[in-house]
Parts: structure tokens; C-alpha cells; sequence
């Protein structure tokens, strides 16, 4: 899978005799310090620019720097006109808009659909500084402000809007982005290879006509590509044979072995007929999905149209794909293929200042202080989970950083960073440990299209060896200065029982006291369709963790996280999952309901209550849906079946159950019955405050500065969202130990760690569980153990959160 050009080969633009700018910058003065007149791209973006590498904006920025263009930055505009997107001129090149590393829907609203009270994106955690659908208004202002000026949108709102897709806060199913921003070219996924052809092509005085077949991006046609094929969806709906790769070389083919003595009669020469290599299947050829106005109306047709795009997301062999949206289609070109090493090194190297512009002089920005001392090291997940959009953004082939580069920006950062104290938060990415590992079978890797390569089972073909990801570790550590490494981002349970040297390290070096991990439930039925391993696994994984850490003469535990309401999530699952939390003595804080986010599979599952992870038919194939908000707000009771205020709702649905046998003061009781004065209590307890919605004013909005603080935290998938300030969770019984101090867990949620803005992101649309055990034991002590992801994710309140496992 080797991409045509390096993304460093490119000749450098005449202004790279600009050089390198300190920040990129973010007003004329800056402009006119660094000697230019204009700029030759301007970046918009819904985030505070913090010129670091997992922030979005500044990788984007800094990458088409080093191409030898001359970058600005508005960050956050005004855009209720037209002159804040002015400010630094007309743009030689073109616009490239972003919502940021965050979708800006999930970012402003719980799961709830509550208006949400904070951003961590933004200096001093203040909410409304970005609008509804933050993509659709920016490209009109630029519209606005520069109507000749190309407009190239990408990130993570940008990269799963590419298609017909449900729209959870509307409840539709809404067209392409592409149709609503009226852009001129969107980058889905990891932005770099694809933006920098488009820079270099319009910079050669290409016009986006001629630009419609570049991998990565999607533009809007008549008709198809000339010279491309197309086959109908309908008859590729089942994983048939991939054809095998030709040989054109014919090595190995069969040879002559005769062993008779006699020579061979003379034959006369025959004219040799050279055959061309037989085309790969995939090679142009487009799949034909079902229309926008056919998905609109039939559920059926949509899961179908949502399967499809999921099997056409491996760089080696999808096809592109074509949707009519009236008489126009959006054309859907393959992915980019993935960034090689060294490509990931160059990125990671280039010369960010690694702190915020200093036009924000001294307020905090809590995803930046989540994540100054993490670092970084792969790209992608091949795990697969079905309420994650990690796939369908960054792709499932893992990218890897050298040791090398890594170990380069740990000793950046403790030579650099002010106030180090010689603690690495993390050492990371969408997973912990995933760090370079791949198929050790080329033609498998190239040619697969399973959704995941860890379910239902680990694929033979996937490299579990662990080997790269602990001489990481031990080179870290060993560095001068560096007091210790944690890993705060989520551990594949999974993968790392295959190896449990990496669990060993793992307990012995690189835990803070708790380690985060993500079953996501305990019942078979919800854990097929999240793609997620069976409990046994969970156990498997529980034994040599403890082993390990009494081993290293540690006290540890595991803090679970578990998703209510996800798709196929009866009542009976979730008081099966309570009653499984009370035994092992366990109470969840900061609990989260299922949030669909674009084009998750889950999300699918969620609107059509078919079930796309399997051929979809008309009659069959039925998902059990938890909706509405009655339902949803039991099944989170559910998950915290300790706290008072949800006893009522619960009792009642026991009740009806038939499981009024669980209510009462035994041991095996879920709940207690009403006590006297309880409904009282409750009442008084109830705020009067309404909350704000995705309807109040904008005004509204801004005058108040949140809506309900009191409800969940909704978070994407690798786009966490942080929960409110966590409780005074005290671990007991199988998973904590008695301690002499009150202890809390950190709150859990993550801003995305290789969000691009122009076309990358983490993926979003998972929910934060975290699971806290229920006495008392000395939490960690760490700042910033969170870090920007994939699918762009949001840092806890006050900026102590520990990042979201793993999915």
C-alpha cells in the first residue's frame, strides 16, 4: 500500500523564503511582523490554536508551512457576519474550515441533547464561542467574505457527514455536508497527503474541476468519473472472495521437470503473447448506493447504505463510492493511504511551540493542560467497535511513530515545557496498546474488509507481539529527568492477555494506582453489537493484572467503564449489568448514555433498529432500541443504582418486570423500598433552573453560559467528552482495598490526540462510563493524564481528567 508521493517530496512554494513563522499567525500585525502581504491559506477553526501536535489546526497549519506556504489561522471567529473571517486578508490559495477537533454538535450538547456548560477547547473553559454545525456557518462566511476563493473543509464534523447520514439532534437524515456547506472539496480522515496535493495542484494554477479524483476527498458531480465502473450496492451486501492479487511476473509458476533421457524434438518457434496484469477488482469501479431521497424514507435502505461504506473503508481496495442526491451525486473517493514512519516522524517534528498563542496570554485552555506532557505514538484501530467512528476517520491500519521520534519529544518536553515535574502523562493514542501492530499478511491487510480485526475473535493474521510497545516503555523511562511514564490511554484488554509480558510492565512501571479499561457491559447480547469481547476475556485480563501488581508489591485496581441504552440493550441487560456492579462492589460516577454520532455503526443500529453488521433484510435482523427519554434515563438510573434520585424510576420498571424481588434491604437487592419522607427529599432536591436546548437563542445562550449542569456528560468516541467534577467514589470489597485517605478517581474524557483539522480528528459518538469503585483508597495523584484524540475529544472539567479507555 504505497501512496504514489511522499508528503515530504513535494517541491517546496516559492514563499518558503519566508521561513518558518514563531506562531502562525492570527492578525495583520503578526502578518506584517513576518514581512508578508498576504496569506496563502487561511485556516478556520472552532478551536483555540494551540501550537502543538495533537492539536489539529497546528499539525495542518504546520504541515502546509513546511511546504513552503505561507499559513494564517482565525480561531473561533465572530460569525455572525463576514469581517471576522476578514481579518487577514483574501487567501491566495484557499479556505480550509474545520469545526475543530471536536464535532460541534457533540461538543455543545450532552447525549441529552443539553446545552453543554463548558468547552475545553476554548481559553478559560467558556462554552458558545463556536455555533451549531460550526462547518455549514464558517464555509458560508468565507463564501461571504471571498466568493472566489476555493473552500476545502475537512475534521472530524466534516469526515463523517461525507454521505446521507442520521442527524441525532435533528432526527433526520440529512444530505452530505458537502450539499449543505457548499464547499468546494472535503478531506475525510488524516488530512496530510490529501491536502497537501490539493495545496500544491491549486498552487499550479489547477482549477477543482480538475481535481476529482484525489484519494481522500469528496467533491460533488453530474455523473461519475470518466472511465470508472459502476456496480449497484445491492449486489456487493454480502463479504463474498476477494480475488487474489496477480503475480505479473508469474514467479512460482510451475516448471518442467522431465526426467527422461531422450532429448526433446525440435519444436519451431511460436510467437510469445504478452498479457497485461489482470486489473484488481476495485480498481475503478464505484458502488452505486441508494439515493438520499431513498434512505430518507426507507430505514431498510439506509442500514444497507451504512454497511456498505463500512466495507469500502480499507486504503488497499475500496471503491469509490456514488450517491445521488437529486441530479447531482457526491462522489466519495477511496481513503488516502496511511502515513508510512518516517511520514509520521516528519509530522510529529515539525517546529510547533508546543504551548498556546500568546494572544491568549494567561487563561487556561484545559485540553492543552490536559495533554503538554503526553506524547502521542500511533494512529488508527483496528478494534472495530461499533459505536466508534475511529474506523471510518483514521482507518483501521495502524501508524506508528519511530522510537526515535518519541523519544525526541519526550526530551522536548522536559527540556521545554514550564513547570515539568519529570512525569509523562502518556504514552498513547486511540489505544494504548496497539503501537505497531499490523497483519503480518500483506495481501490479507490489503485485501480485507472486516469490519474488525479483534472480533468475534482475534484474526490469525493479526500481530499480537507486544515487543515494540514495552522497549518503548523501558527506553522512556531510562531517560534522564523522567520520573515516570503512565499510560492513561485505554488498554485493549483483549490484545494484551495474548501477551502478558505487556501486562507485567504494564502493572509493574506504568500505573498510577488505578488503570482504566472498558468492558462496556457484562451481557452477551449488547457486547455483539458493540463488537466488544466477552466477559471471560475481562476476567482473563483481571487475574494477571492483580497477579502482576502483587508481584511488584503494589496496591492497583481496575476502574471499568460501561455504556446504558447502547443499541440492543434490553432493561433486563442493564439490571443484569446493576446487579453485576453491587456484587463485585462497584458504584459508576459520571454515567453516560449511548450518544449516536454520525455514521457509527451503533448510530445505524440506533435509527434503523436493524442490525448492519451482518447482510440486512427486510424481515429479520431486529435491534432492541432503548429510546426515548423515559427509557434512556432509566437505563442510566440503572447504571447507578446507588444514588437516590433514580430509586423511584427504577422501582417502578422492577415492578413491571416482575422483579420486585430485587427491591428491598437484602444483599441481592438492587434497590431499598421507599423509606418515609423520600419522595420529600427528592423534590426538594430538584432544581428549578430550566435547562438550555439546541432551540434557545443564541443570546440565550451566551447570557447563561450552560444549561443543566446537573445532567450527564455526553463524549464521542475517541472524541470523549469530559463528565462533570467526579464524586467521592471509595473503592471496596474485590477491587479496592481499605486506605487511610479519601481518594477520587480522575474524571474521565479525552480531546483528540491527532485531530486534523482540515480532514482529521479522533473518532467520536462514545459515551464515558466510568466505573469507581466504592471505598476508600488513595487515588492518583497526576496532572493532565488526558490527551487530544482521533476522534478530537474533550478534557475534564478543570483539566484533571484521566483519559477514556479504549473501546
Amino acid at each position: 500500500m504505497q501512496p504514489v508521493t511522499p508528503i515530504f517530496s513535494y517541491p517546496r512554494y516559492w514563499a518558503e523564503c519566508y521561513g518558518t513563522a514563531p506562531f502562525l499567525p492570527m492578525s495583520r500585525k503578526e502578518m506584517d511582523k513576518l514581512g508578508w502581504d498576504s496569506c496563502d491559506v487561511i485556516l478556520v477553526t472552532g478551536d483555540a490554536y494551540v501550537d502543538h501536535p495533537s492539536f489539529g489546526m497546528a499539525v495542518i497549519g504546520r504541515m502546509l508551512e513546511s511546504q513552503g506556504f505561507r499559513v494564517g489561522i482565525i480561531a473561533q471567529p465572530d460569525w455572525s457576519s463576514k469581517d471576522d473571517f476578514m481579518r487577514l486578508g483574501k487567501p491566495n490559495l484557499f479556505f480550509g474550515v474545520t469545526a475543530g477537533n471536536m464535532d460541534s454538535m457533540i461538543n455543545r450538547y450532552t447525549s441529552d441533547k443539553k446545552l453543554r456548560h463548558d468547552d475545553a477547547y476554548t481559553p478559560g473553559n467558556v462554552a458558545g464561542k463556536r455555533p451549531d454545525r460550526a462547518t455549514l456557518v464558517y464555509t458560508q462566511r468565507c463564501k461571504e467574505a471571498y466568493k472566489e476563493v476555493p473552500v476545502v473543509i475537512g475534521g472530524i464534523e466534516a469526515s463523517l457527514r461525507r454521505i446521507a447520514h442520521y442527524d441525532y439532534w435533528s432526527e433526520t437524515i440529512r444530505r452530505s455536508i458537502l450539499f449543505d456547506a457548499k464547499a468546494d472539496i472535503l478531506i475525510y480522515g488524516n488530512a496530510e497527503r490529501p491536502l497537501i496535493e490539493v495545496a500544491h495542484r491549486i498552487a499550479a494554477g489547477e482549477t477543482m474541476d480538475a481535481m476529482q479524483d484525489i484519494r481522500g476527498t469528496a467533491v460533488i458531480r453530474r455523473e461519475p468519473l470518466p472511465g470508472w465502473s459502476g456496480v449497484d450496492s445491492s449486489k456487493l451486501d454480502q463479504i463474498g472472495r476477494i480475488d487474489p492479487i496477480p503475480n505479473p511476473y508469474m514467479e512460482g509458476a510451475p516448471c518442467s521437470d522431465d526426467a527422461s533421457d531422450d532429448a526433446p524434438a525440435a519444436q519451431q518457434a511460436k510467437p510469445v503473447l504478452v498479457q497485461p496484469p489482470k486489473p484488481k477488482p476495485w480498481e475503478k469501479t464505484y458502488v452505486k448506493l441508494p439515493a438520499f431521497e431513498r434512505v430518507k424514507e426507507d430505514k431498510v435502505l439506509y442500514a444497507h447504505a451504512s454497511r456498505i461504506l463500512h466495507h469500502e473503508t480499507n486504503p488497499g481496495c475500496a471503491r469509490a463510492l456514488s450517491q445521488a442526491h437529486g441530479d447531482r451525486i457526491i462522489w466519495v473517493n477511496p481513503p488516502a493511504f496511511p502515513l508510512e514512519t518516517d511520514e509520521m516522524d516528519g509530522v510529529f517534528g515539525l517546529p510547533y511551540q508546543r504551548v498556546p498563542h500568546p494572544v491568549y496570554g494567561n487563561e487556561k485552555i484545559p485540553a492543552y493542560d490536559m495533554i503538554k506532557t503526553s506524547v502521542n505514538i500511533m494512529r488508527g484501530c483496528f478494534g472495530g467497535c461499533s459505536f466508534c467512528s475511529i474506523t471510518e476517520h483514521e482507518g483501521r491500519i495502524i501508524q506508528s511513530r519511530s522510537e526515535e521520534s518519541i523519544i525526541k519529544e519526550i526530551e522536548d518536553i522536559r527540556d521545554k515545557v514550564p513547570g515539568f515535574t519529570g512525569v509523562i502523562s502518556d504514552l498513547g493514542g486511540p489505544t494504548a496498546n496497539m503501537y505497531k501492530l499490523r497483519c503480518k499478511n500483506p495481501k490479507a491487510e490489503q485485501t480485507c474488509r472486516r469490519a474488525s480485526c479483534v472480533w468475534p475473535t482475534i484474526c490469525p493474521h493479526m500481530d499480537t507481539d507486544h515487543t515494540p510497545t514495552i522497549n518503548l516503555y523501558r527506553k522512556a523511562r531510562d531517560l534522564k529527568g523522567i520520573k515516570k511514564i503512565l499510560i492513561a490511554s485505554g488498554v485493549r484488554y483483549d490484545l494484551a492477555v495474548e501477551d502478558p509480558r505487556y501486562v507485567r510492565e504494564l502493572a509493574k512501571h506504568h500505573v498510577g494506582g488505578y488503570l482504566k479499561i472498558a468492558p462496556e457491559h457484562t451481557e452477551e447480547g449488547p457486547l455483539a453489537m458493540m463488537m466488544k469481547p466477552g466477559m471471560g476475556t475481562y476476567y482473563k485480563f483481571k487475574e494477571l493484572f492483580d497477579k502482576f501488581s502483587k508481584e511488584a508489591g503494589k496496591e492497583q485496581y481496575l476502574i471499568p467503564y460501561f455504556i446504558a441504552a447502547h443499541p440492543g440493550t434490553t432493561d433486563d441487560d442493564m439490571v443484569n449489568l446493576a446487579l453485576w456492579l453491587k456484587s463485585n462492589r462497584f458504584k459508576l460516577d459520571q454515567v453516560q448514555n449511548f450518544y449516536p454520532s454520525p455514521l457509527a455503526n451503533a448510530t445505524t443500529m440506533y435509527y434503523t433498529e436493524k442490525n448492519p453488521l451482518s447482510k440486512v433484510h427486510r424481515v429479520g435482523g431486529d435491534v432492541f432500541v432503548a429510546k426515548g427519554e423515559r427509557r434512556r434515563r432509566l437505563h442510566k438510573a440503572i447504571l447507578r443504582y446507588h444514588d437516590p434520585a433514580g430509586w423511584p424510576i427504577i422501582r417502578e420498571a422492577l415492578q413491571a418486570m416482575g422483579k420486585g424481588h430485587l427491591i428491598g434491604n437484602g444483599p441481592e437487592c438492587l434497590v431499598p423500598a421507599e423509606g418515609r419522607g423520600e419522595r420529600a427529599a427528592l423534590a426538594a432536591g430538584k432544581g428549578a433552573k430550566p435547562a438550555l436546548t439546541r432551540h434557545s437563542d443564541i443570546n440565550h445562550q451566551r447570557a447563561n453560559g450552560a444549561g443543566n449542569k446537573a445532567a450527564g456528560k455526553g463524549a464521542g468516541a475517541a472524541q470523549g467528552k469530559p463528565g462533570s467534577k467526579p464524586g467521592n467514589g471509595k473503592p471496596v470489597g474485590t477491587e479496592l482495598k481499605v486506605g487511610k485517605d479519601s481518594g477520587k478517581p480522575a474524571a474521565s474524557g479525552k480531546p483528540a490526540t491527532h485531530g486534523k483539522a482540515t480532514g482529521q480528528g479522533a473518532a467520536q459518538g462514545k459515551p464515558a462510563v466510568q466505573g469507581k469503585p466504592a471505598h476508600k483508597g488513595k487515588a492518583p495523584t497526576r496532572a493532565g493524564t488526558g490527551k487530544p484524540a482521533a476522534q478530537g475529544g474533550k478534557p475534564a472539567a478543570k483539566g484533571n481528567g484521566a483519559k477514556r479507555p479504549a473501546r
